[in-house]
């Protein structure tokens, strides 16, 4: 009998563990067969962000992660680099017996990755990207991360200047618009100037902004990209893209949708989570 394997990939958890594992059950989900990707922000905000690491890190080598702008800057909270926002709620990792494994194996987790023909990030891409320069740019972030001086590089990482990339661009600045571009961008000007000001939908996006997928010379039209992040957004599933980020930590859904050779989206499975947040 033949075994068929499912590859998914599966938007923002932060922290709804209970609603990870309805969705490991709908999916019928084998550590044996199947291949999860998940597309970072694995905690904040939600109840049991460190029950979420704690079974990706069990469920290593058949779920992948991706870092989102809530995974980085848990490791920056854990090292003293930034402040505990109030709506955060990371403490059961800070304070549990194991919080040392849960943030090394945290800072070793990929900002791109690029499998069965699926370009997979957190949030977006710049428009002059391929999906090469897309790996090679999250590559460089990894190297620092997973570097013994990480938390040096954490300390002047943070900040919206510049706002535009440049292939000229060094140091902490090249740095900076690479992990703004794959963990945190919504919108951007004609011109490739990041908006951060504005998180909601598009009909309220003022005009002179437009997504980062429907630029016009966005160079990964013919990839198909799969994203999170952008929970006022919503559900997208076309050819090209795959918006995930669903809003289970608002009280929406928790959402995975089947990646087909030679990448191309396929089946959807979602569950409601219990979980809501305050905004």
């Amino acid at each position: 009998m033949q075994v068929i394997m499912g590859i998914y990939c599966i938007g923002d958890i932060q922290g709804c563990q209970k609603a990870f594992e309805d969705l490991l059950h709908a999916l019928d989900f084998s550590p044996s067969r199947d291949t999860l990707y998940v597309l970072g922000d694995l905690v904040n905000r939600g109840p049991d962000s460190a029950g979420v690491l704690r079974r990706m890190m069990q469920l290593e080598g058949s779920v992948h992660c991706l870092l989102g702008n809530h995974d980085i800057h848990l490791l920056a909270v854990a090292r003293g680099i930034r402040p505990m926002g109030r709506r955060d709620t990371l403490f059961d990792i800070l304070h549990a017996a194991d919080a040392g494994a849960m943030l090394d194996w945290l800072r070793r987790q990929p900002l791109a990755l690029h499998a069965h023909g699926c370009l997979m990030v957190h949030a977006g891409v710049q428009p002059g990207w391929d999906v090469a320069q897309t790996l090679s740019c999250a590559s460089e972030i990894s190297e620092q991360l997973q570097d013994r001086h990480w938390e040096h590089f954490l300390t002047e990482l943070f900040g919206n200047v510049p706002d535009r990339w440049n292939d000229r661009l060094q140091g902490m600045d090249r740095a900076r618009v690479i992990v703004n571009t794959l963990t945190r961008i919504r919108f951007l000007d004609v011109d490739g100037h990041m908006d951060f000001g504005h998180k909601r939908g598009l009909d309220e996006a003022p005009r002179h902004l437009i997504p980062w997928f429907a630029h016009p010379l966005r160079r990964t039209m013919d990839t198909l990209v799969a994203f999170g992040h952008w929970s006022a957004l919503g559900l997208i599933r076309r050819h090209n893209l795959l918006s995930l980020d669903t809003g289970a930590v608002w009280g929406g859904e928790l959402t995975a949708v089947e990646i087909l050779p030679p990448g191309r989206p396929g089946r959807m499975v979602q569950v409601r989570s219990l979980t809501s947040a305050e905004f």
